[in-house]
């Protein structure tokens, strides 16, 4: 077994107090106007942009440190328009038959269909993958640890991100989507996890009258 390697935190900041009370009220803040969209411009958005969001996602912690994702990012129209095509399929399965009446009753505030136009309208798509293992070099497998924990908090990083840098997002997830291994060419090593759109929202873009649950309703201080 290999010694194990540690180095000084160095990148560690401390605030005062109230700093730091100030801090986390303007974070939430911030993130309190966040809210998914359906309507996306098709304004271009440097790709640099898009590349610092998934740098910060890589930063996520993960089992073991084994960093179990991939994130995919597609602005090809040609590749949209396949992934919408193919979306769009399982949607009008997932409408017309999968879904229970309790379901659709759930999703009808939110105005959902199986038409899924963003899809070609956004700049951008990220695919993200979870890896279920790794591939060494030699060929052999490499077990990967609480792959979905790991990517769900990467996923998260990344909508803030994306957030935090005047952008929006939706957060799509037809079911089954094997179809993007497939258009993307990824590996079977490598699960579909989560499609994010993002862009600039449309002008005078439309969001659901909807609110979040209170403090006291989400956490409990014991």
């Amino acid at each position: 077994m290999s010694e194990n390697k540690f180095i000084e935190h160095s990148d560690y900041k401390e605030y005062p107090v109230e700093e730091m009370r100030e801090r986390a009220r303007s974070f939430y803040g911030d993130m309190k106007r966040r809210r998914t969209v359906r309507d996306f411009s098709n304004r271009e958005v440097p790709k640099e942009i898009i590349k610092d969001c998934i740098r910060a996602a890589g930063t996520a912690p993960n089992g073991a440190n084994k960093q179990p994702w991939h994130f995919a990012v597609v602005s090809n129209p040609e590749v949209k328009k396949e992934i919408r095509e193919a979306a769009e399929e399982e949607e009008r399965e997932f409408y017309e038959n999968r879904a229970t009446d309790e379901w659709l009753e759930a999703l009808a505030p939110l105005g959902t269909d199986a038409d899924k136009p963003f899809l070609e309208e956004a700049p951008y798509l990220i695919a993200i993958f979870s890896q279920r293992y790794g591939i060494k070099e030699n060929g052999e497998k490499e077990k990967h640890y609480y792959v979905k924990e790991s990517v769900g908090i990467a996923t998260g990083i990344l909508i803030t991100a994306i957030h935090k840098a005047g952008l929006a997002s939706l957060t799509h997830t037809p079911s089954p989507m094997g179809f993007l291994n497939d258009i993307l060419d990824r590996p079977e090593n490598e699960r579909p996890f989560l499609l994010l759109v993002v862009g600039y929202p449309k002008e005078d873009v439309k969001v659901p009258d909807i609110s979040k649950k209170s403090l006291e309703e989400i956490a409990s201080f014991l």
